[in-house]
């Protein structure tokens, strides 16, 4: 079964709503980075919050990227979404050691830390980027996501993820939702919402149980109830190419090229992103310069 993700809003018109199933989009993710189950399930988590983001914007060519450096042992993630909902990213420490809250249960706070913050920038095809950052609450990741909100944007926020790695380190399942209340919403509808989510509980037991982002967005409005006004196929997706790479060699100027050339082996560029390497030769690093 594809990822996909739904966009709505409440029968009302004040509650705005993202749900996701990201099973695959998370696997993709930890098989590219060789991440150990820790850092999975906190990968995992940042590019599901990241893929509902970034379509929330509707913005047609924008993007959207997380940081999280919360001093923790996984050192930082970093994570971008197109327009759609299409993620990438990467950590800085995929191997991180096993931290259970509890046998079963990964302590994903633990694995990110809370000393440090979580940085949003918004590429809203403007002259300049919206950057906003704000301290990381819990290192659980939603809990930081609906702090960025409240904080940086002054929108009442849930944001609730879940990533479930089986015993064999792959990927059971993956997903979350998010809600946002707009201006105006009236506390009937503030209060049934607060009941749906108390309701819904964690995401993980519900995707368990094959629920899909609409039965989960069905449960967290509850007597709210929702229209679906777009539903889109999402997943892990680099958009790394052999002319990006030299585009970029070549904005590294002649003199360092030329360094470069005159060892005499080939010279190997990995996208941090999704691990492809573009192998450069010694005439391909000439043919570099002659453009300079």
């Amino acid at each position: 079964m594809k990822d996909y993700l739904v966009r709505g809003m409440s029968m009302d018109g004040f509650v705005k709503v993202v749900a996701i199933r990201s099973t695959e989009m998370v696997s993709r993710a930890a098989q590219i980075h060789g991440t150990t189950a820790n850092a999975t399930a906190a990968f995992g988590r940042a590019l599901t919050a990241a893929s509902m983001m970034g379509n929330m914007q509707k913005v047609d060519n924008g993007s959207m990227t997380m940081q999280i450096k919360g001093g923790g042992p996984i050192g930082g993630i970093t994570c971008v979404s197109d327009a759609i909902g299409n993620v990438r990213g990467y950590v800085l420490e995929p191997k991180v050691p096993l931290v259970e809250k509890y046998p079963g249960k990964l302590d994903v706070g633990a694995t990110v830390g809370t000393d440090g913050t979580i940085t949003v920038i918004r590429d809203l095809q403007m002259k300049e980027p919206y950057v906003g950052s704000v301290k990381l609450v819990s290192g659980e990741i939603g809990d930081d996501v609906t702090a960025y909100f409240a904080e940086s944007e002054q929108i009442p926020t849930a944001c609730a993820l879940g990533v479930l790695v089986d015993r064999d380190q792959s990927v059971k399942v993956a997903g979350g939702y998010l809600v946002q209340l707009l201006p105006g919403a009236p506390e009937e509808t503030i209060s049934a919402l607060e009941k749906g989510i108390q309701r819904a509980g964690a995401v993980t037991p519900m995707l368990e149980q094959g629920m899909t982002p609409e039965d989960i967005l069905g449960q967290v409005c509850g007597e709210l109830g929702v229209v679906f006004l777009e539903t889109v196929e999402v997943g892990y997706k680099c958009y790394c190419s052999r002319e990006r790479v030299t585009a970029a060699l070549i904005s590294i100027g002649k003199e360092e090229l030329t360094e470069i050339m005159n060892e005499g082996k080939a010279f190997p560029v990995e996208c941090q992103f999704c691990d492809t390497v573009y192998t450069f030769t010694p005439e391909d690093i000439a043919e570099l310069i002659k453009k300079i």
